[in-house]
């Protein structure tokens, strides 16, 4: 198994850069159940940041791209229950990503509450609002 970065992740989605794009393909497509390229959550994380914010990507296309990640058998997602979750949690578009993924990896960490000072947090993602 080989760790990717978010920048292999977003070169092979997005086919933007003529020399890296090619190189990122051709690695994951190397890839298979027996040898998958690992990604962890952070990377997760910032992937959606990259593809809405920098590629401008609306909410709902930033998360079929990373429902495509976690669908993919050559790719093995760290915690991909929690990120399923948090995408299904995150799919009405008025939550966060972020807080939906925290507040579900803390929710199976065994945690009863997320506390939080977001309001919006507090009333799309599941979390607690601190008073």
């Amino acid at each position: 198994m080989i760790g990717l970065d978010t920048n292999v992740l977003v070169r092979y989605i997005m086919q933007d850069d003529a020399k890296q794009s090619p190189k990122a393909t051709r690695l994951i497509e190397s890839l298979d159940t027996e040898n998958p390229g690992y990604i962890t959550t952070v990377a997760i994380v910032e992937l959606y940041w990259v593809l809405t914010a920098s590629y401008e990507l609306t909410a709902a296309q930033a998360a079929q791209a990373l429902e495509a990640v976690l669908r993919t058998k050559q790719l093995v997602v760290e915690r991909a229950d929690q990120v399923m979750r948090a995408l299904r949690l995150f799919g009405d578009g008025k939550a966060d990503f972020a807080d939906c993924l925290i507040e579900r990896a803390a929710s199976g960490a065994g945690c009863t509450q997320v506390l939080t000072f977001d309001n919006k947090a507090s009333k799309y993602a599941g979390m607690t609002l601190i008073a």
